[in-house]
């Protein structure tokens, strides 16, 4: 989703760090392969991604929904030599494509996948994150708050994507929409929640960085 003029948007990423090699041949093979390869972060969006990392230089990042690990790579960019990442997402039939792409990054041995329902796996982590990214099923987002709030380090910082939803935000709600209900509704606890503060950028389909105080 483009919020600005096409003229403009392309200016912007004509003028924005391109993407790496690595990622442009598994945006490639992503839409070649996989089904619904629109739901990768994109070239610009993706070196946003990096940018924020590489900033925060986390120790411990947390993503929901690799996909086919686009992200993923993009957030691992920012990680010191002994940081890792961890990534959760129910498609069991992706995981060899992401474990393809990860081990021909240098970051390969950094990045933990993990396999099934977030919620169930979330509650099992003994350690704590200062990078959360949420790019998983949208009616869970509210839930995913509540279960990684408690598991975020104070200053970390919470990365939510698709917060604008196509749009639907700001358009009459269907009642029968469950994913744009959700979405506002985990809109609305970002920014009354008040162990956080947030700010939502308009980047491709809604870019949230929330920080824990």
């Amino acid at each position: 989703m483009h919020f600005l003029p096409e003229h403009l948007d392309d200016y912007i990423v004509a003028h924005s760090q391109e993407e790496p090699e690595l990622l442009q041949q598994l945006t490639r093979e992503t839409y070649q392969k996989i089904l619904q390869p629109i739901m990768l972060s994109g070239p610009y969006q993706g070196r946003v991604l990096s940018m924020i990392s590489k900033l925060i230089r986390p120790q411990k990042i947390l993503e929901l929904g690799t996909f086919t690990g686009y992200a993923t790579l993009c957030l691992a960019e920012g990680l010191p030599s002994d940081g890792e990442i961890h990534t959760i997402d129910v498609n069991e039939e992706l995981v060899d494509f992401q474990r393809k792409y990860f081990d021909r990054s240098e970051y390969g041995s950094q990045i933990h996948q993990h396999l099934g329902n977030a919620l169930d796996i979330i509650p099992e982590f003994d350690i704590t994150f200062d990078l959360v990214f949420i790019d998983a099923d949208k009616p869970n987002y509210v839930n995913y708050f509540h279960l990684i709030i408690d598991k975020l380090n104070s200053g970390g910082i919470i990365l939510s994507d698709n917060v604008l939803w196509h749009g639907k935000v700001i358009e009459p709600l269907d009642n029968k929409d469950h994913s744009t209900k959700a979405v506002l509704e985990f809109n609305t606890l970002l920014k009354n929640d008040d162990r956080i503060e947030t700010v939502l950028l308009p980047i491709r389909d809604g870019l949230s960085i929330s920080r824990k105080k």
